[in-house]
């Protein structure tokens, strides 16, 4: 039988995976069935990433433990040390709460670390958004790790389902839930473009660009050749309002966003924010023409808001795509052709392949039914066995 109130632990790393677990640890810490405990980690705690550890008490939820990882390089040997130091903090952590459960999103490598050091302390992981590819960067690697190491799996669509099946997986552990962040979504009461302004502090033209753009960690070309293509690409709509949000914290991160502040600098109808939080961000998300660059928000939240996303090279290659979602490659051209007809379609009324904006009802009910499966023995699984016609 479950402990009257399990301890479910859950690891934030980035405002990325934030977003998207905020309205579940909402639920979980309302419901009286569970004791919710919170590691923070990553660029929560880097000042270079806006410091966004703040949200958590504006949000009004507690931090258990603190875990910085990140210093002031983001080369492949800084990257390798922050997994190191992030493993050892999450043992220190996991040794101090004992939870019953560890609570993870996405493919990040400190939520990767995070699960190695369940695994050793022998607690089962929930692993949300598991079995999507990204095939232009190393997360698509570290995203099925997790997969391996994980025990409850909650995916955001079918094909995922599918694919953690057949990497060995029990399919009575697995469960189609759809994408939290949708549910934040509706539960938010976003600005208006008006509204925006005035708390951005930034003139917004008629036209707006929110542009997310992230190192492609598998990319050949360098992340200065990638970054200037983009540029190049901006130059040739000076009349609109560009808003640029910061690199994640991945190897040359510092150097993409060193590079974007300095393109700032230099155009007037471009702006540079590190984080801007989540209403923020989504009402910009809602409110602008189109948005531009490689990051998971054009593709899991921006066809929710009716907004056009233009997609550009492979980080997110292999990726589920609502209609409102156009790729293009990492070409200047392509992407000046790209955005005009992005913006010649305006709002577009697209079914978003990633939910219905009820995830976090549908992996509370499953969390709520864990005494079916005998919780202790989640941690020894056995292969699933597909068999092929």
């Amino acid at each position: 039988m479950l402990p009257e109130h399990l301890k479910i632990c859950a690891i934030s790393g980035s405002r990325a995976d934030y977003g998207l677990l905020l309205s579940l640890l909402k639920s979980l810490q309302k419901d009286p069935q569970f004791t919710l405990q919170l590691l923070v980690t990553g660029s929560h705690l880097s000042k270079n990433h806006g410091d966004t550890v703040t949200c958590f008490s504006e949000d009004g939820i507690a931090i258990d433990h603190r875990i910085p990882i990140l210093s002031k390089s983001d080369s492949p040997q800084a990257i390798c040390s922050a997994v190191a130091k992030a493993v050892e903090g999450f043992s220190v952590a996991f040794a101090s709460l004992t939870p019953d459960l560890v609570l993870v999103l996405g493919d990040r490598y400190e939520i990767f670390a995070g699960v190695q050091a369940a695994l050793f302390h022998k607690i089962p992981v929930a692993h949300i958004a598991g079995g999507d590819i990204t095939e232009g960067a190393y997360d698509d690697a570290i995203r099925h790790a997790i997969t391996k190491m994980s025990h409850l799996h909650f995916t955001t669509n079918t094909q995922s389902t599918s694919r953690i099946v057949q990497m060995g997986e029990n399919p009575e552990s697995v469960f189609t839930v759809g994408s939290p962040g949708i549910d934040l979504i509706k539960s938010l009461q976003l600005l208006d473009k008006q509204q925006l302004q005035k708390v951005l502090s930034i003139p917004m033209q008629e036209r707006v660009f929110l542009v997310g753009y992230h190192p492609v960690t598998l990319e050949t070309r360098t992340i200065s050749q990638q970054c200037q293509t983009l540029f190049s690409a901006l130059d040739q709509f000076p009349e609109s309002t560009v808003i640029f949000t910061s690199a994640n914290a991945d190897t040359e991160g510092h150097t993409a966003n060193k590079l974007i502040r300095s393109y700032v600098a230099k155009h007037s109808f471009a702006h540079y924010f590190e984080s801007l939080g989540q209403l923020k961000y989504l009402s910009l998300l809602q409110c602008c023409n189109v948005v531009i660059g490689n990051s998971s928000s054009g593709l899991y939240e921006a066809p929710s808001l009716g907004t056009p996303t233009v997609n550009i090279g492979i980080r997110q290659k292999g990726r589920l795509k609502a209609d409102s979602v156009q790729d293009c490659e990492l070409d200047t051209d392509s992407i000046i052709s790209c955005v005009k007809a992005a913006l010649k379609s305006a709002t577009i009324v697209a079914e978003n392949p990633y939910g219905d904006g009820n995830s976090v009802a549908r992996i509370m009910a499953v969390l709520k039914d864990l005494n079916r499966f005998k919780l202790d023995s989640l941690v020894q699984k056995s292969f699933f066995e597909v068999t092929r016609v």
